[in-house]
């Protein structure tokens, strides 16, 4: 039982750092309305990651890092600085683009890397369970650095965030901090990728958030509850996947996705029988 408990004791600190982070981000990505930004840049940061690695360089070194986060904040800057132009395509379709052409190219990369199939399934589901401490440390050093910046700047984050039609600066202000902002979340998403994989990433930053808004739509509460059901669901899907010998990243998916779609038809049945 000890033994389970000191195996399982970096993947279960990872899961709460990670639940954490993602719940913030994915409250200011629901609350904007661009759900699917994040896969598309999820995907976007496994690319790169890959291209590093048909350049020669080792897995998980820092200079496959910087080429990743290198092609993930190139997506990034874009979508910022041409957020609030007028355009005729939705920025959601350009996002979808974005999201099936770093797929596809990451497919077809794999046929040029030894193992490749096999790296693809893995930036997919992630391996939580065999993440050490060094990979803690190293994560909870970028999320300190970004905690940091949104202790200083959140303020700021939330008003563009909760702003609908109207902006709460000026464009070229508004710009400036979706800039950082983005570029913060590309961090994150750099380091979790490899980890979590690109399902569950997804799914702590969207399924617990929306889970936490049919409780309140406060903010403060709203991420609180976003990380509770994030750790909650990431906890059993640990346990679940290390005692079925299951893969950990479906694991989670499944249970958050579950919960989600269980509480919004118990929504549902309760308003019909309370009309």
């Amino acid at each position: 039982m000890i033994e389970n408990i000191l195996f399982l004791s970096a993947p279960i600190t990872m899961c709460v750092l990670m639940a954490g982070v993602m719940s913030y981000f994915g409250n200011h990505i629901l609350s904007r309305g661009l759900i699917f930004i994040d896969i598309a840049v999820a995907q976007v940061a496994a690319l790169g990651t890959m291209i590093g690695l048909l350049l020669g360089m080792a897995e998980g070194s820092l200079q496959v890092q910087l080429v990743s986060l290198a092609f993930t904040v190139v997506v990034i800057v874009v979508f910022a600085l041409t957020k609030f132009e007028r355009q005729k395509i939705p920025q959601e379709a350009i996002i979808g683009i974005i999201y099936g052409l770093g797929l596809g190219l990451a497919m077809f990369f794999a046929e040029h890397i030894p193992g490749g199939s096999n790296y693809i399934s893995k930036t997919i589901t992630g391996n939580i369970l065999w993440v050490t401490w060094k990979n803690v440390a190293t994560c909870s050093s970028i999320f300190i650095v970004v905690a940091l910046i949104h202790m200083i700047f959140g303020k700021s984050f939330v008003r563009i965030s909760a702003s609908k039609d109207e902006l709460p600066y000026s464009i070229a202000k508004v710009r400036a901090f979706e800039l950082l902002f983005y570029i913060s979340f590309s961090l994150v998403i750099v380091k979790a990728v490899p980890i979590g994989g690109i399902f569950l990433v997804f799914t702590l930053l969207i399924a617990p958030p929306t889970i936490a808004t049919y409780f309140t739509s406060h903010w403060g509460k709203r991420f609180l509850w976003s990380w509770i059901i994030g750790i909650l669901g990431s906890l059993a899907g640990i346990y679940i996947s290390y005692t079925h010998n299951l893969s950990n990243g479906p694991a989670i998916v499944c249970l958050l996705g579950i919960a989600a779609f269980a509480l919004a038809f118990q929504r549902i049945l309760s308003r019909n029988s309370n009309p």
